[in-house]
């Protein structure tokens, strides 16, 4: 992280700036965004040199735009949702000259149509519920990628609901990477995806909140 600092720290102040059109991010100082962005840079030690990967409801471009930056040669697919948030992030990728990034305008469930099991790492940070955002990930990942999921103290109580259901989805057991940052216990979840993807997912919008696959 330290040799991409002035790329990083730009990012925290592009993200700042942006923050008055759109959240993005809870912090809108640059100095607390840069507590995200040094969380962000934790999982780092599971980024190869290349490959392709896929940072699933970035929001701000968190972790995406981080990987992005300290690892240019990734090809990193920004995947959001709300199109206001993707105007922005399309904005500070030329900013920043990050030219490894695209921006995906869409639902996981609508790339996951048009690149089914094309990349080789997914990411996601404060999406949602650990088993819906590996229901959004499996259909996205190649076999033998990963998923790298930032997850906080509610993921005990998530791996027990789900328990050793993981191969429903592909996935091999998690395994859990705890960490420290700023007094707070956080934790990285990586799933290995060990077999393709169960042609029923993806299902349609909306469907992996409302009904557990694990259940």
């Amino acid at each position: 992280m330290e040799r991409n600092r002035e790329g990083l720290e730009r990012y925290a102040l592009l993200l700042a700036s942006f923050n008055e059109r759109a959240r993005l991010t809870g912090p809108r100082d640059p100095a607390e965004i840069m507590g995200h962005i040094r969380d962000c840079a934790v999982s780092l030690v599971f980024a190869p040199d290349i490959g392709t990967v896929v940072d699933i409801g970035t929001g701000g471009g968190l972790p995406g735009i981080v990987w992005a930056l300290c690892r240019p040669n990734l090809k990193i697919t920004l995947l959001e949702s709300v199109g206001k948030k993707c105007a922005i992030l399309e904005e500070m990728a030329g900013m920043l000259r990050l030219s490894n990034v695209d921006v995906a305008c869409s639902r996981s469930e609508a790339l996951s149509l048009e690149r089914r099991e094309r990349y080789h790492i997914a990411l996601s940070r404060a999406v949602g519920h650990l088993g819906v955002v590996a229901e959004y990930a499996s259909p996205l990942l190649t076999v033998g990628g990963s998923a790298c999921l930032f997850k906080g103290p509610r993921v005990l109580q998530e791996l027990r609901e789900i328990g050793d259901r993981w191969a429903t989805l592909g996935f091999d057991d998690p395994v859990i990477h705890p960490y420290d940052l700023e007094g707070k216990s956080l934790c990285l979840v990586r799933l290995q995806k060990t077999g393709p993807c169960p042609a029923r997912f993806p299902r349609n919008p909306g469907k992996a909140n409302k009904s557990a696959w694990w259940r």
